[in-house]
């Protein structure tokens, strides 16, 4: 018997190929405990329950008839992603936070359904377990097919290794945001989009959503275009703002509006942070198989936004006026926000190379983070990781999979001061990766993008030039204190001074407490941050009950 082809057989990830999970029929019984929360309503043939782009749209169960969810490409040609049949729900992640919607329902025939509102939707959640575990898996493997298919009608335009190109499709890919790519260098339909918008190759790239081109648009202006950015009232305190969501951030924010308090969190260009680019994290407890770092954090960001955390993407804070209680947060486009405890998450910078041509190349063959869209620039390449700690391990093991080499530079004798022995092992055991003690980048050639480099041994002064696919740079990082303002105590490398015992996550500033990798003396691991976010929760309530007496 044949067998088919790799390109003809059904991707066994596609959650639509998994229908009882992505769009599931809840029991009889389940479906009465559902509108119990709701209100049920008839709809006539054609009727739209919501619109792409409205926010804050309720929550749906059909009773009779369908539910049609429709998709409008970038073209504006229509598609049925599903039709909802009784006893079905509609819905996505969107319905945990406040962004604009990606997808339009309508009634197909005479329809009756619950709708139930936001608040009553949450509220459902946590009262209902057993569906809300239902409902939080279709979501999720919802919008895992959304971004397998380029479903919601985002497409960016440009050539692929344009380092503009690669920093959106990274702002959309960490965001989660379904879109489909078109290379300029290789794509058929390129020329096509870039007549119908009246575009030249000097507007490159340029994301085309809802009819409108936008013009090599920077990360905030895309957040804003795409509706992922939300108001913040300037009056309104917060119990804590959280800033940064990696790891530790996060779980600040899930355990504490777990824990009822009125969270708010700032994350300048993704949940996750550094880790957020890993490409699979295997010593995370309880993921024996792994789980990549972006998984891992959309995960933990759906977790916080169930809870009633906001978080504000594409945005950073750029100070904190200390001088008065409660804190006041100046974000980068000029906005303020307030709050009684502020947890400083913001994690670390990574550390550049000082070489010619270095600030040219980054992003156009220079990388910091080894994940799918990486792997698959430099496939069947040359690729070269410099750096000894568990991400650069991380990152040669995943890249020796599709790359044709990969050469690991370490400044020092080796491995064994700086990566967990597990990494070790398989660097040690891959006929792919190969280790070069005492040796460092000396030059770079390219001119749009990395095409070689040379390292030189630091000992015997010999040097090597190669042809390489890109070249990944993970020699450690700097703290982001800068927007801090001298507001709270630094160590000399710039991290928060945090205290010990039940101040732990303290800093010096009262109500002001700092998590993961930018509080000095932190272990940098995922799971220590998560530990840190998690247990600093106690020490927030504490600080809140003295401040309320």
């Amino acid at each position: 018997m044949g067998h088919d082809s790799p390109a003809q057989r059904p991707d066994p990830s596609d959650p639509y190929l998994r229908e009882a999970q992505t769009f599931p029929s809840l029991s009889g019984e389940m479906a009465a405990r559902v509108a119990a929360f709701g209100t049920e309503e008839g709809l006539a043939d054609g009727a739209m329950l919501f619109r792409r782009g409205d926010r804050s749209v309720d929550f749906f169960l059909c009773l009779g008839g369908a539910i049609e969810i429709v998709d409008v490409d970038v073209k504006g040609g229509e598609s049925v992603v599903h039709a909802h049949v009784p006893r079905q729900f509609t819905g996505e992640l969107d319905l945990f936070n406040d962004r604009t919607i990606l997808v339009s329902a309508r009634a197909k025939g005479e329809t009756r359904v619950v709708r139930v509102g936001r608040a009553e939707f949450r509220r459902m959640m946590v009262a209902e377990p057993d569906i809300g575990e239902i409902v939080m898996r279709a979501f999720i493997l919802r919008r895992v097919g959304m971004l397998l298919h380029g479903t919601a009608g985002v497409a960016l335009v440009g050539p692929a290794h344009a380092s503009d190109t690669a920093r959106i499709e990274t702002f959309l890919s960490r965001n989660a945001l379904p879109h489909r790519r078109i290379d300029t260098e290789t794509d058929g339909d390129a020329a096509g989009f870039l007549e119908c918008f009246g575009l030249s190759d000097a507007d490159l790239p340029v994301v085309v959503a809802d009819g409108r081109a936008l013009r090599n648009p920077s990360n905030a202006q895309l957040a804003d275009a795409l509706g992922l950015a939300s108001a913040v009232d300037p009056e309104h305190v917060h119990d804590v703002a959280v800033v940064g969501a990696g790891p530790a951030g996060l779980a600040s924010a899930v355990y504490a509006a777990s824990e009822g308090l009125d969270t708010i969190v700032i994350e300048s260009v993704a949940p996750g942070g550094q880790a957020g680019t890993s490409s699979k994290i295997e010593n995370y407890l309880g993921f024996p198989t792994g789980i990549s770092g972006q998984a891992l954090a959309g995960r933990a960001q759906v977790q916080a936004q169930k809870f009633g955390a906001r978080l504000l993407v594409s945005r950073s804070a750029a100070g904190i006026d200390c001088d008065a209680r409660p804190y006041t947060i100046r974000l980068d486009d000029g906005a303020t926000l307030k709050a009684h405890a502020v947890v400083v998450a913001t994690g670390a910078r990574y550390r550049k190379l000082d070489l010619p041509l270095y600030a040219e190349l980054e992003g156009n063959g220079i990388y910091y983070a080894a994940t799918a869209m990486e792997a698959g620039l430099c496939a069947a390449q040359t690729a070269v990781v410099i750096g000894g700690g568990n991400s650069a391990g991380q990152a040669a093991i995943y890249l020796s999979r599709t790359a044709g080499h990969v050469h690991m530079l370490v400044r020092g004798a080796g491995l064994a001061a700086t990566m967990s022995h597990y990494l070790i092992q398989r660097i040690e055991a891959s006929d792919k990766i190969t280790l070069h003690p005492f040796t460092e980048v000396t030059e770079l050639e390219g001119d749009k993008h990395l095409r070689a480099l040379s390292w030189t041994h630091r000992q015997s002064g010999t040097v090597e030039r190669h042809e390489v696919g890109a070249l990944f740079v993970m020699i450690g990082a700097q703290p982001n204190t800068d927007w801090l303002d001298g507001c709270v105590e630094l160590d000399q490398a710039g991290f928060v001074r945090t205290g010990s015992g039940e101040t732990f996550f303290c800093s010096s500033a009262h109500g002001v407490f700092a998590v993961g990798d930018v509080r000095s003396g932190s272990v940098k691991r995922v799971a220590s941050g998560v530990g840190e976010g998690s247990v600093v929760v106690s020490a927030i309530h504490r600080y809140l009950e003295s401040v309320a007496q």
